[in-house]
């Protein structure tokens, strides 16, 4: 499975749309492109594989594998990009300003259903950030 991630870049925040097979899942928000600098950066566009994760925060999530110079950038819900995010992506239902998303909860349940339902049929799967 391939999902694209295809950015908008603004000061405040970057905001995405995620879609697989050309039909959105949900939009996404991350912080603002500072060279990939860690805690203050979303990442660099390029390609990642995903895989499940567990934390005690986080419960069951998703987390991106081999990020240039970053570790543990994860999908997780979160509404608002500067207070709630270090560089990872978090889908949102509905964006309402740069960095800035609504119903993030329900957007990271559609993605992880959809995104573990092919891991656990073995398939791997891809995130294409542009």
């Amino acid at each position: 499975m391939v999902l694209f991630l295809t950015r908008t870049y603004f000061p405040e925040g970057t905001n995405g749309k995620l879609e697989c097979e050309g039909k959105l899942i949900s939009y996404t928000i991350e912080l603002p492109w500072k060279r990939n600098e860690r805690g203050i950066s979303c990442i660099p566009e390029g390609k990642y594989f995903i895989r499940k994760r567990y934390s005690a925060k986080y419960k069951w999530h998703l987390e991106l594998v081999n990020v240039p110079n970053r570790t543990y950038i994860l999908i997780h819900p979160a509404n608002n990009a500067q207070k709630e995010l270090r560089g990872c992506i978090a889908p949102v239902t509905k964006l309402s300003g740069p960095g800035l998303g609504l119903l993030s909860r329900k957007a990271f349940t559609k993605l992880k259903d959809l995104v573990y339902k092919a891991l656990d049929n073995k398939e791997s799967v891809e995130l294409i950030v542009q």
